[in-house]
């Protein structure tokens, strides 16, 4: 069975699904109709469809085949607030104030969903035997949907799992993801007349920004590869009320999860000294935490393999005209300096290959890094308790802004629908690849042993947080 024909084939079914999402747009834990999207496409393709799992109402489960090996392909589809965007080379809003799909979600959930049914009709065939799933994951986000899933034992049976996600260049790149814990700061004080009689009063305020304050000189004395973020979530309603309520959220990441828990400690020891200053009370709400990532080559190398032999897309006339629009849109560089940073001695090579390109055709050299990537990913728990890998396609033009009216715009045509429908035929083919040798099967997980010799997996959500249900 030609795996990429019968992708191209029925492209249609994947492009619609991606186009539903995409005008759903749901932020996390609230993807009710995109998940039913996805659900919906898959049982009608005979698979069995278990939903609302992990306690989550838009987490689900959808299984084709039987017996070994059991290959999980990861998904995503929540949204972004703020980012709603028509699909125009230019800003504008197609709901002011709404969500939109700033990290090309709707692409990533079509295009995992493209992959299973794939392997689906590969199994049908008898070309292969084993188990496909999709994994319907919520609220990658800062939710931890997959950290939940991880607690609920869902891959306690997954010999291996596939991810992807839309970038501006395809790469199969075995590089770590920061750890991140997530928490609001919440601060009660006590309220009086501003004039009149502040001395009665306790600003909670005056906490958020003492903390925040303490947290910025916490900043040199902590490892140059950790991030510390944080907004204002409450801050009073009025100049002349002493505010008895206040919140900032916080985002702790390093490359490491225990350093981002020593870390973490640290800037909740600067908010205890903010309530001592103020004498307002402190609580402190957990939010959210993602793992590093455990690597895995020998999936990645697969990935690789795959999307050199199937080759990267290239744009039509319409496509090429719509890069052009966009490029004059963003901040300025092809994102390739940052590249360049982070890859270190790889870096000429492949600046050199992209020079003077607005889309990326090619498929970037294997990456094997050391470094962290900038960002986080609740991929990092899965990756804890099976072999996992991730690649990325070109879903944007070079340098497209992750989280950006740019990203949302290019998830609704043609350069998304090539990104997502590329990443599908790849993860198909790998995924066929696995289950026609199950010596590979073997080999991702002796890596995985290996890199996790010595060390336990310890989720970052606590026992007593579930997930939030609306």
């Amino acid at each position: 069975m030609d795996i990429a024909q019968w992708i191209d084939e029925n492209a249609s079914i994947f492009i619609q699904a991606s186009d539903q999402i995409w005008e759903a747009a749901e932020i996390k834990f609230q993807e009710a109709r995109s998940a039913k999207v996805l659900e919906d496409a898959l049982e009608k393709a005979g698979f069995i469809v278990e939903r609302g799992v992990a306690e989550m109402p838009t987490a689900f489960v959808a299984s084709y085949g039987n017996g070994k090996p059991v290959i999980a392909v990861l998904g995503e589809y929540d949204a972004l607030p703020g980012l709603s965007q028509e699909k125009l080379p230019y800003r504008k809003a197609r709901v002011t104030g709404a969500a939109g799909h700033g990290c090309g979600h709707n692409l990533l959930g079509s295009g995992s969903l493209a992959a299973v049914m794939a392997v689906a009709q590969a199994i049908r065939a008898g070309d292969v035997h084993g188990t496909v799933r999709y994994y319907g994951c919520p609220a990658e986000e800062g939710g931890s949907g997959k950290g939940y899933m991880v607690k609920a034992g869902l891959f306690n049976d997954v010999d291996l799992a596939l991810s992807w996600h839309p970038q501006d260049t395809n790469v199969a790149a075995s590089i770590n993801l920061l750890a991140v814990i997530q928490a609001y700061f919440r601060f009660h004080g006590k309220t009086a007349h501003a004039a009149a009689d502040p001395y009665n009063g306790r600003s909670a305020l005056d906490a958020v920004e003492l903390m925040n304050i303490g947290t910025n000189y916490l900043r040199e004395h902590m490892i140059p590869e950790a991030r510390i973020h944080y907004i204002i979530t409450k801050g009073g309603s009025a100049a002349n009320v002493v505010p008895d309520l206040a919140e900032s959220h916080y985002m702790v990441r390093a490359p490491e999860m225990s350093e981002a828990k020593e870390l973490f400690e640290r800037v909740k020891a600067v908010a205890q000294g903010a309530a001592l200053m103020t004498g307002t009370q402190l609580e402190v709400i957990f939010d959210a935490g993602f793992s590093n990532m455990i690597l895995n080559t020998t999936i990645d190398d697969v990935f690789y393999e795959k999307l050199v032999q199937i080759g990267a897309p290239q744009l039509n006339p319409e496509e090429k005209e719509f890069a052009q629009e966009i490029a004059k849109t963003l901040p300025g560089g092809t994102g390739l300096e940052g590249l360049a940073r982070l890859l270190g001695g790889n870096a000429n090579k492949i600046v050199n290959q992209l020079k003077g390109k607005v889309y990326c055709d090619i498929v970037l050299p294997r990456i094997i890094s050391q470094a962290a990537m900038p960002g986080s990913s609740d991929v990092g728990d899965v990756s804890w308790v099976t072999p996992t890998g991730q690649l990325g396609t070109a879903c944007s033009i070079l340098g497209t802004p992750g989280h950006s009216w740019q990203q949302v715009a290019q998830g609704s045509m043609g350069i998304g629908y090539k990104g997502l429908l590329y990443a599908g035929k790849v993860m198909a083919a790998a995924a066929i690849e696995f289950m026609q040798h199950p010596e590979l099967v073997e080999k991702a997980r002796a890596e995985f042993e290996e890199h996790t010799k010595g060390k336990t997996y310890q989720s970052p959500i606590p026992d007593e947080v579930k997930p939030p249900v609306f």
